[in-house]
């Protein structure tokens, strides 16, 4: 029976290639430099600046470098600035995985569809089974149309 698997992966090279790219612009930048850093460490971009403006701009460099290494910028979490000293301080964090949240919303929207296939939650991925090949790629379309709030990759196409 054919089948595949709904899963979000970040190919953590490509992040640290475009953190790098990052980190490069901010030193090419005039306006920033010195006055605004970033760190990258175990799927956490902490940004640091002098001005909440100067943050706003760093936040905009790291979108331009994880578009540019096609990582999709869906994947980032955003917490809350917060004031340090004489700096601003902001966390982003890099989500991977389908949460138990996700996969049930992915459950509903392939059933809620009538498709003929089924999905199944399978830790940190939705499985998807179906009689026929064309009816997989139906709900390939279906998911790649939604609006789910985390970038999703089809894994294991088996037929």
């Amino acid at each position: 029976m054919p089948s595949f698997d709904v899963v979000s992966e970040l190919n953590t090279h490509e992040v640290t290639n475009a953190m790098d790219n990052a980190a490069k612009e901010l030193e090419r930048r005039y306006d920033l430099r010195g006055k605004a850093s970033l760190e990258y460490k175990d799927k956490t971009i902490t940004l640091t600046a002098e001005a909440d403006f100067m943050l706003e701009q760093l936040i905009e460099i790291v979108k331009l470098a994880l578009v540019k290494r096609k990582i999709d910028i869906q994947c980032l979490e955003y917490k809350d600035a917060y004031g340090s000293g004489k700096v601003v301080k902001q966390e982003l964090v890099l989500r991977e995985g389908i949460d138990k949240e996700l996969a049930k919303k992915i459950v509903a929207v392939v059933k809620e569809a009538k498709l003929k296939v089924q999905a199944s939650i399978q830790g940190d991925q939705v499985r998807i089974t179906g009689k026929k090949r064309d009816d997989l790629q139906e709900a390939i379309a279906l998911l790649r149309g939604k609006e789910l709030g985390m970038p999703l990759q089809f894994d294991n196409f088996r037929d």
